[in-house]
């Protein structure tokens, strides 16, 4: 079997939701683990600052090939038996187009490190799921991900026509640029990202596998766009509904609100499967598809199979709190929960998918009394200045600074720090100077209202092997398939 022909795709879920351990599980049980790549350096450097209690992140640094890069990430922040709790977590510098060589190596091991842990001991593929919003960082965490031989990148939130073709030169040791989208730049300029394996090495890079590329889109008429002007081959496509968590695509059309302040969407948002067919190439369908039944409805359209998140979020292994994973699940059982798919709450400005808890940026009076602070920046937007410079700036960050960077006011109108939320939603917020801790923002797809049925009755939790064997059960597969999730337990 081949990494392509898997019928269930672990979605890559948020900062960390989807590490390696969930990945790693996911892939010994026959299907496709993913790790998120979002915001890695600052996973990486956290874990060594909570103190790396296990030992998971030393041992995977311990076989970088780099051991020089890998002992002034541990000099810079391990701390021995963990940081005090009311200690603040020391961030490591945001991304920017001229990233120093010490960040540079960062991003490249930070991507190392998930993807060895998730690999380590078995034999089965592991992805990573990358947004192509986010930029800055791409090439460098690519590198990483390629030298721990990671066998699938997946990326959305953008058009990532140029992934494929920097894929390809950096597995053969050579650099690889891509455009960089900033706002306001003049007609005939144009921006590039540039990393190159042998000046980052000193040396002759290594000759890396390449590894195969899967395009999430919401409409064929973008994969179709991607299948044919991308630099490089798109081997497949992941086709994700509105009702799939985090970041949606927007509707086509003018934006109309329900009555509840959600986007609509409408007959125009249904992707056309035949269109899909049409192009030859694998794909999977997500969004809603963690259902019993759904997989053999995907099949029944010509797709591979499902990808399947919020279902995995909720499971022992994902990197959600235990707490909140439970009571979620407990929440799903009283039939209390609904998602709301906020069409503000993102700087990026996609519509994002906000689970409702007490606490939580889900809550108007929480994100109005939290002080508004942008130090991890994953969502920064780049800019021209005036004088053909670039700069950054976030509409969750300070309103005075984001103003004096030429951002209208209304753009900061219900925008939340997403990058500081989905941080703390795993254990890895911030401390900040006045003791106060960064409040978590969850996300989930629709689905999340029925993650109780994965659990037993009498029990407030389940398993990534829970969550494959249901979907599997309930589908027409491989029989391999059907027997590696007989011994998932």
């Amino acid at each position: 079997m081949t990494v392509l022909d898997r019928v269930i795709i672990q979605g890559g879920m948020g900062v960390a939701v989807s590490d390696w351990r969930l990945a790693r599980t996911v892939s010994r049980l026959g299907q496709l683990g993913v790790v998120s790549g979002a915001a890695l350096p600052a996973v990486l450097t956290s874990r060594l600052q909570l103190g790396d209690l296990a030992g998971d992140c030393r041992r995977a640094l311990a076989r970088f090939p780099h051991p020089e890069m890998a002992a002034r990430i541990l000099r810079d922040y391990f701390v021995p038996g963990g940081k005090p709790p009311h200690a603040p977590v020391r961030r490591p510098a945001m991304a920017s187009m001229r990233p120093s060589t010490l960040l540079v190596e960062l991003m490249v091991v930070a991507a190392f490190v998930e993807i060895f842990l998730a690999k380590e001991g078995h034999a089965g593929p592991i992805g990573m799921n990358l947004l192509e919003k986010i930029q800055l960082p791409t090439l460098p965490t690519l590198y990483g991900a390629m030298l721990a031989g990671v066998d699938v990148v997946l990326m959305g939130a953008g058009i990532p026509k140029f992934i494929p073709g920097a894929l390809d030169r950096l597995a053969r040791g050579e650099a690889a640029e891509i455009r960089i989208d900033v706002d306001g730049a003049r007609p005939g300029e144009e921006y590039v990202n540039r990393f190159d394996p042998a000046e980052f090495s000193g040396g002759t890079p290594p000759a890396l596998g390449r590894p195969a590329f899967l395009a999430i889109v919401s409409s064929a008429t973008l994969a179709t766009s991607l299948a044919r002007k991308s630099n490089g081959h798109v081997d497949g496509f992941v086709i994700e509904l509105d009702t799939a968590g985090g970041h949606n695509a927007p509707p086509r059309g003018p934006l109309t609100l329900s009555p509840e302040g959600e986007p609509i969407y409408g007959p125009r948002d249904v992707p056309d499967l035949e269109a899909f067919r049409a192009l030859g190439r694998p794909f999977w369908l997500a969004g809603s598809y963690g259902r019993p039944g759904k997989l053999r409805e995907a099949q029944a359209a010509g797709a591979v199979g499902v990808q399947v998140g919020t279902a995995f979020a909720f499971c022992e292994e994902s990197g959600i709190d235990p707490e909140l994973k439970h009571e979620t699940i407990r929440r799903s059982r009283a039939g209390d929960l609904r998602v709301f798919t906020d069409p503000l709450a993102s700087p990026t400005g996609f519509p994002f998918k906000v689970v409702p808890v007490a606490g939580s940026m889900s809550e108007a009076t929480v994100c109005e009394a939290r002080e508004r602070a942008c130090d991890v920046g994953l969502l920064r937007t780049p800019y021209r200045r005036d004088d053909g410079s670039v700069g950054y700036r976030c509409p969750a960050e300070p309103v005075d600074a984001y103003l004096r960077k030429g951002g209208a006011l209304a753009e900061t109108d219900g925008r939340k720090c997403v990058c500081n939320g989905l941080a703390a939603t795993v254990g890895l917020g911030q401390v900040r100077s006045d003791g106060s801790h960064e409040p978590v923002l969850l996300t989930a797809g629709n689905d999340v209202a029925d993650v109780h049925l994965y659990a037993a009755p009498d029990r407030d939790t389940y398993t990534a092997a829970d969550v494959l064997r249901r979907l599997l059960t309930a589908a027409s597969v491989t029989e391999s398939a059907r027997t590696r999730a007989g011994g998932a337990s």
